[in-house]
């Protein structure tokens, strides 16, 4: 018996199996309490001798195999948790592994995904920029009147990896949100901070200088009502975080690029109050009775691309995505004026705003080649609906599809994509036929015109005399405004006593859907009636339905709300 004996003591002692592989040289396995505990048992439970026998006879051991199952599985988990170290993973980072964990949906679900980044399902790091994110902004908008810090409520995060500074002197403790904006031309952001979009690769587009002028021009009362008309349906910790994952969560490079689409949409776009206030019904009047010839050139321009349909909204995608058409062979350059095609451009994609309820907040953009020439090649539109997605609609995309492009677009693509961010970049996958088509978007909701079997053409249904009546009702107007005023100031009071750390921001969920219902009511005086009201795929109290009149599509429509 001593024989055995000395073998089960020299089998005890090489706990290390030779067909596992070694451990990671970046693993300190020796302080993994799962690998103390496993050779703990090992010492305190030593297998029977009959195992190890069978073992030199060459025989498989299942045991042996658990345990080689058991140790690799671990490995692999505390490899993955601490091959960093201590380090605090980045907010951006944490998104993005849980989209990709998430993103493994079949061909034919249909049902909305829940993303990362949105409201209620944020980590605490994401939470915590948040509250940095909305200290910024009220401090803009003259809400908060002394600087906050966020530290002293132990909420302050430290800016991630690829957008710290490691050379700025340590000479004097300020705050992140310490951006010198309470006061109107006084006391700007630093040189070094406004350049921080410049610095990161984000200013390609001119954000920092539309902030100082913004900064410099807008009261804080004038850019607080240009966010809060923003906002519309919109949760308002969904439109900033818009901002922020766009910003890789860099608070103050998602705000530079807040106050200047701000400042863009009501400057220079005119957005809430032109555009979408006066809508299709406008340029049809300009069309038609403007003295101004260049007015009437751009109403008649406007209305001839809806006509045509130039571009239109129609049905979901897969993920329930609104799905945007762009027949580009209509598109001729020239035909229309370079004002017309961006009024245009912007009107549709408002519109396609109307269409985004939680958990949706992207949509899909289908670029329809066919019978594409170098005629309709247009250089110019295309580089203003790169600055709107990247600039002022960020995070708006979900995906872009080209269908049936051409040999010659080759050569097209190679200069477009490099004026696209590659994030933007990655959304963009061809289909050269109806199949290829059909991963993003069912057949049945392909219509035949691109080779699918939905019964769908399109048709524009023109303006008709009596749908702006609201508008001509400032009365009514100002009494659902009056609410959405108050409503607005205890949103704001909420998000302060969650910053302060005074309660737990439970009414801000309540209020976020109060303020959505609030504006579906204000809508018809703020908003003109659009082809996709006349046609009931928007419908009164903000109810949608992608495909009015079909048989079968029950529980297309559903009503607003924030959840």
């Amino acid at each position: 018996m001593s024989a055995p004996a000395r073998t089960l003591r020299l089998t005890v002692k090489h706990t290390h199996h030779p067909r596992l592989p070694p451990p990671s040289p970046r693993l300190p396995l020796r302080d993994c309490p799962v690998r103390r505990s496993f050779a703990s048992a090992q010492h305190a439970a030593p297998r029977p001798i009959h195992l190890h026998l069978r073992a030199q006879r060459g025989a498989i051991d299942p045991l042996t195999l658990l345990a080689a199952a058991t140790i690799s599985v671990g490995i692999a988990y505390f490899a993955t948790s601490y091959s960093n170290g201590d380090k605090h993973p980045d907010p951006g980072e944490l998104e993005k592994t849980t989209a990709a964990q998430t993103s493994h949906v079949e061909d034919d679900e249909m049902a909305p995904q829940q993303l990362p980044g949105r409201p209620g399902i944020l980590t605490s790091d994401q939470e915590a920029k948040l509250k940095e994110m909305w200290a910024a902004t009220l401090e803009v908008f003259g809400v908060i009147h002394e600087r906050v810090s966020l530290e002293a409520n132990g909420a302050s995060t430290p800016a991630s990896d690829d957008t710290a500074s490691t050379t700025e002197p340590k000479k004097k403790h300020r705050s992140r949100l310490s951006l010198g904006l309470g006061k109107k031309n006084k006391d700007k952001p630093s040189g070094k901070e406004n350049d921080s979009a410049s610095l990161n690769g984000n200013d390609k587009h001119g954000q920092t200088r539309d902030f100082q002028q913004a900064l410099a021009s807008q009261s804080p009362e004038q850019l607080r009502e240009a966010f809060w008309s923003m906002t519309k349906h919109d949760h308002p910790d969904a439109l900033l975080l818009r901002f922020l994952r766009a910003r890789k969560w860099d608070v103050h490079a998602a705000l530079v690029m807040l106050i200047s689409t701000m400042h863009w949409r009501s400057q220079e776009m005119h957005v809430d109050d032109d555009i979408m206030l006066r809508g299709e019904q406008h340029a049809l009047h300009e069309s038609l009775s403007s003295s101004n010839p260049a007015e009437k050139k751009e109403g008649a321009d406007f209305l001839a691309q809806l006509r045509m349909g130039k571009s239109f909204l129609h049905g979901t995608d897969k993920d329930g995505r609104p799905c945007c058409y762009v027949r580009v062979r209509l598109h001729k350059q020239g035909e229309q004026s370079e004002k017309s095609l961006e009024r245009y451009t912007v009107y549709t994609i408002e519109t396609a705003r109307m269409l985004l309820r939680p958990p949706v907040d992207t949509a899909t953009i289908v670029f329809d080649m066919t019978d594409f020439t170098m005629a309709n090649m247009d250089y110019t539109p295309v580089k203003f609906m790169i600055k709107c997605f990247e600039a002022n609609y960020p995070e708006s995309l979900g995906s872009v599809l080209v269908y049936k492009s051409p040999w010659l677009f080759q050569g097209i693509w190679k200069i477009i994509k490099g004026w696209l961010d590659p994030v933007v970049a990655s959304k963009v996958h061809f289909a050269s036929n109806v199949e290829d088509l059909s991963q993003w978007i069912p057949k049945n909701q392909i219509s035949r015109e691109l080779g699918g079997t939905e019964e769908y053409a399109y048709s524009y249904v023109e303006p008709q005399p009596d749908e702006t009546s609201p508008l001509a009702d400032p009365t009514s107007r100002a009494k659902i405004q009056d609410e959405r005023t108050q409503l607005i100031g205890s949103y704001e009071s909420e998000v302060l006593a969650w910053i302060h750390g005074d309660g737990g921001g439970e009414g801000r969920g309540r209020l976020a859907q109060r303020l959505a219902e609030n504006y579906w009511k204000l809508d018809p005086f703020v908003r003109a009636r659009s082809l996709y009201d006349r046609t009931g795929v928007i419908r009164e109290g903000g109810r949608l339905d992608f495909y009015p009149g079909r048989a079968g599509r029950g529980g297309q429509g559903h009503e607003d709300g924030v959840d």
